[in-house]
């Protein structure tokens, strides 16, 4: 398989605030969220850790439209080291340690999925995906902040934790770009590429919530393609943010996992 292209000057850097000194550790976050969206983790990291908190494509400060390979060219342009990529985030970080090896050094994802196998539910998916942009375009973001987060998978996620100011930075025309080119209806499934980490014997740590089920049997999957480089931890009680519904007991998964695995 021909190696894909390195980021070039037509892919910038996603935009993101930089904190801390240490190893690089690139963090990409979920559908809705921001860059400021990481709760008490990026303080925590930054201790020992120069922490690169990026806007996902549509999302804060970065540009609107990019599909899920051009977003994970942007996002590697940060530079090689560890990243970490919540859901949505998940699969842009899942899709640049494919495409680019060289600089996803270790790879940690929180509620993330290689995508849809089948056709038919990818197709139902990305009609979804259609609508619900078409609806944000409509209601506006306050409004539908106020209708996304008081979805059953966010139930247990404090006022702080959801972070709806933050959110408040995205507009209406970028969440719908996202959904349009990167959602997971867009996405080229990646299934079939896992096994490209465990020839490589890419580190990567594998998170959910105890009570995400849907999310932990996808992990599971993911471990068994991955190989002996994958762990896979599930956070008892926690659900889909299990790393903002338990932040101490996801750095306690987190912190030995990269102690146990040195980046490069």
């Amino acid at each position: 398989m021909t190696d894909p292209p390195d980021p070039g000057p037509n892919s910038p850097a996603l935009f993101a605030d930089t904190t801390g000194t240490g190893p690089r550790l690139v963090a990409l976050h979920g559908f809705t969220q921001t860059r400021r969206c990481w709760g008490p983790l990026a303080a925590d990291l930054a201790r020992d850790h120069t922490v690169v908190l990026a806007d996902a494509p549509g999302h804060g400060r970065s540009p609107d439209h990019a599909d899920l390979a051009e977003a994970a060219r942007r996002l590697v342009a940060h530079g090689p080291g560890t990243y970490l990529g919540y859901s949505m985030g998940g699969r842009i970080a899942l899709r640049a340690a494919l495409d680019h090896p060289a600089a996803v050094q270790r790879l940690v994802l929180v509620g993330a999925s290689p995508g849809l196998a089948d056709p038919v539910a990818r197709d139902l998916r990305r009609r979804a995906d259609d609508d619900l942009a078409d609806h944000i375009e409509t209601v506006g973001v306050p409004a539908f902040l106020d209708e996304w987060l008081a979805l059953p998978l966010f139930a247990d996620l404090t006022p702080e934790a959801a972070a709806r100011t933050e959110r408040l930075e995205n507009t209406a025309a970028g969440l719908a770009a996202s959904l349009r080119h990167a959602g997971t209806g867009a996405q080229e499934p990646l299934w079939e590429r896992l096994g490209e980490l465990r020839d490589a014997a890419r580190p990567v740590l594998l998170v959910t919530g105890g009570a995400d089920a849907k999310f932990s049997a996808v992990a599971a999957e993911m471990a068994q393609a991955i190989g002996p480089s994958a762990t896979q931890v599930v956070l008892p009680g926690a659900g889909h943010t299990a790393h903002l519904e338990d932040p101490t007991a996801f750095l306690a998964a987190l912190r030995p996992w990269l102690r146990a695995h040195p980046a490069g």
